[in-house]
């Protein structure tokens, strides 16, 4: 399996404060999807779930694959997904994304490259760092990347506010120096049974009272 891991430093907290994360909140958060755009994630096609300990959240993608070569379009070798979603944080709370991990299948013909991106931000605030990850053929395996934030940086949901988290992704497939007359490379972040999705780990914070 390919793994690869970038750390990254993101804007100031917009809460103008920074204190250590702090366990979960006990009622169980509920998010909902505002709007979801884009070549990678049709309508229908997406959806998000909270884990039972609030600790993260998960995206699952039934239709999100970039490919070139035979039986490809010519704009099949981009796609992308924008996700709003509104987290509804309890009363005294407010949190941040503290690590990324997408996960997903690659068949990449010998020559060929991909790459997975990704950007997430809170309504209202500058646009996050794109990272970036990059994968070269020949490759046939599942794949796993991560992005995660220092905790002293970390952009915070501000607290009192009702601002919604934009999330960004982005798979590319090119030829390279492959055939694409005969040969098929895809990079996938789809799963038709559940069990491929990107998991967000909220850091909680408790708010100034």
């Amino acid at each position: 399996m390919l793994f690869s891991q970038l750390f990254f430093i993101s804007p100031a907290s917009a809460t103008g404060f920074l204190d250590l994360p702090v366990p979960p909140p006990d009622d169980q958060i509920v998010i909902d999807i505002v709007t979801v755009n884009g070549s990678g994630c049709p309508p229908g096609s997406a959806a998000v779930s909270v884990a039972p300990d609030n600790t993260a959240f998960t995206v699952t993608y039934s239709r999100y694959t970039a490919q070139v070569g035979v039986g490809s379009t010519p704009t099949d070798f981009r796609k992308n997904c924008q996700l709003n979603v509104l987290v509804h944080v309890p009363q005294g709370f407010t949190y941040g994304v503290a690590r990324a991990d997408f996960r997903g299948f690659a068949s990449l013909a010998a020559g060929s490259t991909a790459m997975q991106r990704a950007s997430y931000y809170f309504q209202g605030t500058p646009n996050t760092d794109i990272r970036t990850h990059n994968f070269r053929g020949a490759y046939e395996d599942n794949w796993q990347t991560s992005d995660e934030t220092d905790v002293a940086s970390m952009e915070l949901h501000p607290c009192g506010a009702l601002r919604t988290l934009n999330i960004n992704t982005e798979l590319r497939v090119s030829a390279g120096t492959s055939n694409p007359a005969t040969t098929t490379s895809f990079l996938s972040m789809d799963s038709t049974d559940g069990a491929i999705n990107t998991i967000y780990h909220f850091s909680w914070r408790h708010c100034p009272r």
